[in-house]
């Protein structure tokens, strides 16, 4: 975080686009920062959490738990609504078009939110003027895994073996998807000639793996560890910065001698409310969610599905999205990826 907010002078620029909570911006409105009127009475009614993502995935359950913490802390009903679709945007768009009165929030990864405006025409939204953030909340990465006929065993082995054999080594993903842009990330930092095989999603790149039809997959830990312990696959390289705890014998791409590989890290989940939301509500949710990090159930979580707890502030999130707004059109653009 400290690399990220050397750059003052844009990050200055683009937080007010942001709503974010600063003195500054209380003191040119100080209507927005105050408890009064409905802000007062926040929340007055159920408060609705969209989860761009389907049910039963890791963010949904991230966001389930999250729910439930907030729900007690803030003694209101929180519902998770599920809207996933065209790579996010549904929900995206659903939360910056809705009132911005704190009853309808986005828990989403900073990368989906700052990549699919260049992979879908039209989103209906601009990433750095439609959302306040609230929080950081969690950040994860992806690991590499292989069948266990491949004879590679590690990252540096694989890279032989696809200059080798040009082009007959096949690399499932969903997508426009994080996998998908490491899976061709992969390709042109190694420049390896490895086929990249697209799917509607991760889950069926893994399905079609299990099947012998391709060699090698990107996903996370948590979906990923039961297949890497039953021997089903093998783990080559994890993307993290360090190794997973989950997996500590797995080297790092960087370990591995291609740095370039991981983003370190992939992803980073944020809670986001429709721009022009009171400053007092942005601050009382990310009370609410920073303090739910620590509880028993949400490190539960984190266990299960290899989450790293990143709790910030508004003004944190805000600045991480500008990094991954600064971070992610080059590297679309390079790796060519597309939603289909």
């Amino acid at each position: 975080m400290n690399r990220i907010c050397a750059r003052t002078l844009t990050t200055a620029a683009v937080l007010l686009g942001l709503g974010v909570a600063t003195n500054a911006i209380g003191q040119q409105n100080p209507a927005k920062g105050s408890l009064d009127g409905a802000t007062s009475s926040y929340p007055a009614k159920p408060i609705r959490i969209i989860v761009p993502y389907t049910s039963g995935s890791p963010v949904d359950v991230l966001g389930r738990v999250l729910a439930q913490n907030l729900s007690t802390q803030l003694a209101q009903s929180v519902i998770v609504d599920n809207r996933p679709g065209a790579g996010t945007t549904i929900g995206s768009k659903y939360v910056a078009t809705a009132a911005p009165d704190g009853y309808s929030l986005l828990l989403i990864g900073t990368a989906n939110l700052a990549y699919t405006p260049h992979l879908y025409p039209d989103v209906g939204y601009d990433t750095l003027k439609s959302f306040a953030p609230i929080a950081t909340l969690v950040i994860w990465s992806h690991v590499l895994i292989a069948t266990p006929q491949l004879p590679a065993k590690n990252l540096r082995e694989l890279v032989d073996l696809a200059k080798a054999q040009p082009g007959k080594i096949t690399l499932g993903y969903g997508l426009a998807t994080v996998p998908n842009i490491l899976a061709e990330t992969l390709r042109l930092s190694t420049r390896a000639d490895i086929t990249g095989v697209p799917f509607k999603g991760g889950a069926q790149a893994v399905s079609e793996m299990l099947g012998g039809r391709i060699d090698l997959n990107f996903g996370t830990v948590a979906t990923l560890l039961p297949l890497i312990k039953q021997g089903k696959v093998k783990a080559l390289a994890f993307t993290g910065r360090t190794r997973s705890t989950d997996l500590p014998e797995v080297p790092t791409t960087a370990e591995s001698g291609f740095p370039d590989v991981g983003f370190n890290p992939d992803v980073c989940e944020a809670m986001f409310a429709p721009a022009g939301t009171p400053v007092a509500i942005v601050n009382r949710l990310n009370a609410a969610l920073v303090s739910g990090l620590g509880s028993p159930e949400m490190k539960t979580t984190f266990a299960k599905f290899g989450f790293e707890p990143k709790p910030g502030s508004p003004q944190d999130a805000a600045t991480f999205m500008i990094d991954q707004v600064n971070k992610w059109p080059s590297i679309i653009k390079t790796t060519g990826v597309k939603p289909d």
